[in-house]
């Protein structure tokens, strides 16, 4: 294990699950103006998919500047509903909207990481799950955000899969670490082959 990790990004969530994986890592949090790239990157008429894997990069770049040498792990995710990019709520009206909305229907969350050693990205992937909301009534997403605002204002789309969230949805396609952030099978592929971690 030759090569220290840094995780750059302050999500617990990701946190615990390399904790869980005994992978050693320390965190830095990347200080970006997340929404200032999403619009510039929106403007272009980027792909969620392509915004996600940017913003990570970015963080990751950003620590790699500080620490040479070392493998650093950016992390974003995004949620595209219709090709649309849906964010964290701002407010819990906001996430209201957001949560109708997308009531019956299908959406997808984008979970992108990228290492970057030395200002440069050495690996990348970006996981996606399909999921599939329920039609639950007005009464019941008014409660929902009210018992859980200070949780899901953190979330994109306004829910946490992990928490109270899951009664929200009647279907889910794919891996449930990207639900929660983290490409985690695909990231421990890399850093087994890369010897970074012990196999």
């Amino acid at each position: 294990m030759s090569d220290p990790i840094i995780l750059a990004s302050g999500s617990q969530i990701r946190a615990q699950m390399l904790t869980n994986a005994a992978v050693p890592f320390e965190v830095m949090v990347a200080r970006v103006d997340e929404q200032a790239v999403k619009a510039a990157l929106l403007a272009e008429q980027a792909s969620p998919r392509d915004i996600a894997d940017a913003l990570a990069e970015l963080k990751a770049r950003k620590i790699s500047d500080k620490r040479p040498g070392a493998l650093v792990l950016g992390c974003d995710q995004v949620l595209d509903f219709r090709g649309r990019l849906l964010s964290k709520p701002e407010s819990p009206d906001e996430a209201f909207d957001q949560l109708s909305e997308m009531r019956g229907d299908r959406h997808s969350l984008l979970s992108a990481a990228v290492i970057v050693e030395n200002g440069q990205p050495i690996w990348r992937h970006v996981g996606q799950v399909r999921l599939r909301m329920r039609e639950v009534s007005d009464g019941y997403l008014q409660d929902y955000i009210a018992r859980n605002w200070e949780s899901i204002r953190h979330a994109v789309g306004g829910y946490k899969l992990e928490e109270e969230g899951v009664r929200l949805f009647s279907g889910i396609d794919g891996d449930y670490f990207n639900v929660l952030g983290l490409p985690l099978i695909e990231l421990l592929n890399y850093l087994s082959l890369r010897g970074a971690i012990a196999t």
